[in-house]
């Protein structure tokens, strides 16, 4: 499995990094030796209560009263982590009140904005005494329809002040989308825009906003950020929320106390509503960013990213690492997808993450940011929902920088952070995740629930991980949250990834599992089949299905192609495109149709409809299958109804 090498450790890595200084610290404080990342890892994943507690000290969390313990009951689901703690997520977030940056905000709607530590620290402080005047406290929630801006960080991190718990959707989500997440935790405060630019298009959501407010009937105040410049009737300025100065305090509140709401997809019902704790977000984020990612004060961190995934909330958590974080709203292919390139030159950003269909679209586009503008600032390139290929690592390490360290990482909206990625520890080979991160106790199960190395299986945990849901809203028995991970294998998480762990650690995701590619016993995941699909010149994007058979094994391979402008599909590029999967995957795995479609559709966060297409074409209905709310174009699951009814007429 191991791939090419194409960047290395430097040789006092173990000084220079966050990560070698934690474990100089562990042989210091702790006697603990470990002189290889393996060593570290399976220390972490074996002495559950020993490595966290640790992170709790090396990081210096603040705490208003000290836990009892690390760890009682370390069973799935049902562990209890830091019982008897209490302390706020956001006094961490707020620890630097410098003049240093500590955010810096762009956007296609408006000029940028920057706020220093000690401005951050004011903004927060006002926010909270307006919530206050509304009423907000401890347990109430705040909805936000914003975009990626700074306010929308300060009302976060005031909201976190006092307890109360807040839940964000982007502005491009609609109207249905919004209320089926916010409805289901009846927020008291809707924070909202008026509308926003994408690239060069104006977008008035004023008629969205008016209906989200009707429909929820638990709001008692609605404040509005004049984005746009065009109103929302009947609200609060954001000004008048932040006229008045008031203290930065921070209410103390149990290690699990509700911290944010964030959502599954809801692609095929309504989404769950995810909740996470102060304590576990703020742990699991200390060590992801700085022991995985190597940021602190010195860092500038960027990650383009919605309000409506969750990579937003792990970008803002840069703050409690002491990193500067950069905010983008807009669209990332205006004028062209040299446009958040010219962000991380212009600012000097350290870290820059984006999507791995992001980095996949600029290596198709040909843009050579490495050779065309100033990235010398650029020490890390970080990339995620959804697996990124061979190819995509090579044109970082030609087109981008040879010294970035390239950090592939996955996880989930359901922890919130990744469960595997990189260290600067360990090299990186081109198609592969470097790493299991520490504490998180990953394995590829076969179908008995046997772990295997150098095979392909579900990806699991059998461990807890403090950032591992409180809970689900409005799930007092916890049944829901039960039968979403811990049905398949009991007392352990199912997460639903394939992944192929090799000898060394290093980690291969091949898609979701209910997606998987199976004829005649050859296994493949999806992200393997779109590389050598979307390598061809001729194609801009794709999606596979199998429709399973009768028990022949064989079942119907359907591949979906979007083209590129001025290409057609003809005999001789199906015929291409057939051969190029058997040559590099195997002849199982020759579609037996190519079907052109003008889009292939994505949830809001850039992932592949596999399996509500793959309903669809069992007959169910587009409607049913997928919810429009949820997608970025839901008019491109049309062509794919369109071909399942005239696959259904022609054989009635």
């Amino acid at each position: 499995m191991a791939g090419e090498i194409l960047w290395r450790p430097a040789a006092d890595a173990h000084e220079r990094t966050r990560v070698g200084h934690y474990l100089n610290w562990l042989s210091t404080e702790r006697g603990l030796v470990m002189p290889e990342y393996a060593d570290a890892w399976a220390w972490s994943v074996s002495d559950l209560a020993g490595f966290w507690s640790s992170i709790w000290d090396y990081f210096a969390v603040s705490a208003n009263a000290p836990p009892t313990a690390t760890l009682t009951d370390p069973r799935m689901p049902g562990a209890r982590w830091f019982p008897g703690a209490t302390l706020n997520y956001a006094e961490h977030a707020l620890r630097d009140t410098s003049d240093r940056p500590a955010v810096i905000s762009h956007s296609q709607t408006r000029p940028p904005v920057v706020y220093t530590g000690a401005q951050l620290a004011d903004q927060v402080a006002r926010a909270r005494a307006g919530l206050i005047r509304l009423g907000v406290g401890a347990g109430d929630r705040v909805a936000a329809y914003l975009p990626n801006v700074a306010e929308t960080i300060v009302a976060f991190l005031a909201t976190a002040s006092l307890g109360a718990i807040w839940s964000s959707c982007a502005p491009e989500f609609g109207t249905r989308s919004v209320v089926d997440r916010f409805r289901q935790i009846r927020p008291k405060v809707f924070l909202t825009i008026d509308g926003y630019r994408y690239g060069d298009r104006v977008v008035d959501r004023t008629a969205e906003v008016a209906a989200i407010r009707a429909a929820l009937p638990s709001l008692e105040a609605t404040v509005a950020l004049p984005y746009l410049g065009v109103g929302v009737p009947d609200a609060i300025s954001w000004d008048a929320l932040t006229a008045e100065a008031g203290p930065l305090e921070f209410s103390p509140v149990p290690f699990d106390h509700p911290l944010y709401v964030l959502y599954s997809s809801g692609t095929t019902g309504l989404p769950k509503a995810i909740v996470h704790g102060h304590g576990g977000i703020l742990l699991e984020h200390l060590k992801a960013l700085a022991l995985h990612g190597d940021l602190g004060p010195a860092d500038t961190f960027f990650w383009f990213s919605t309000t409506g995934w969750m990579m937003w909330n792990f970008l803002v958590s840069g703050l409690v690492v002491g990193s500067t974080v950069v905010c983008f709203d807009g669209d990332p292919g205006h004028p062209d997808v040299s446009t958040l390139w010219q962000l991380a030159a212009d600012i000097g950003i350290t870290s820059f993450g984006a999507s791995a269909p992001f980095l996949m679209a600029c290596r198709k586009a040909g843009v050579r940011p490495g050779r065309d503008l100033d990235l010398t600032t650029l020490r890390a390139v970080g990339s995620t929902g959804a697996p990124l290929p061979a190819e995509g690592f090579h044109w970082v390490y030609d087109e981008v920088s040879s010294d970035v360290l390239l950090a592939s990482i996955s996880g989930g909206t359901d922890v919130c952070t990744a469960f595997v990625g990189m260290t600067p520890l360990l090299p990186v080979r081109a198609g592969e995740i470097a790493c299991r991160y520490l504490g998180a106790k990953v394995e590829a199960f076969d179908e008995r629930g046997a772990p295997m190395i150098g095979h392909l299986g579900e990806l699991v945990i059998t461990q807890p991980m403090p950032s591992m849901p409180v809970g689900f809203w409005d799930d007092a028995d916890g049944s829901r949250y039960r039968a979403a991970y811990f049905e398949a294998f009991p007392g352990v998480w199912r997460h639903g990834d394939w992944i192929t762990i090799d000898g060394d650690g290093g980690c291969v995701i091949t898609g979701r599992s209910d997606a998987t590619l199976n004829r005649g016993g050859v296994r493949l995941g999806t992200s393997e089949f779109y590389a050598v699909v979307e390598a061809l010149p001729e194609i801009a994007d794709s999606l596979v299905v199998h429709l399973e058979g009768d028990g022949d094994g064989a079942g119907e391979l359907l591949l979906f192609v979007v083209l590129q402008p001025g290409c057609g599909l003809d005999d001789d590029l199906r015929g291409r495109i057939g051969a190029e999967l058997r040559r590099a995957l195997s002849p199982r795995h020759a579609p037996d149709q190519v079907v052109a479609v003008p889009a292939i559709p994505r949830t809001l966060s850039g992932k592949k409809l596999e399996v509500p297409v793959k309903r669809i074409l069992m007959g169910v209905p587009a409607g049913d299958a997928a919810s429009a709310g949820a997608l970025v174009a839901p008019a491109a699951l049309a062509a794919f109804e369109a071909f399942a009814r005239g696959r259904n007429a022609g054989t009635e």
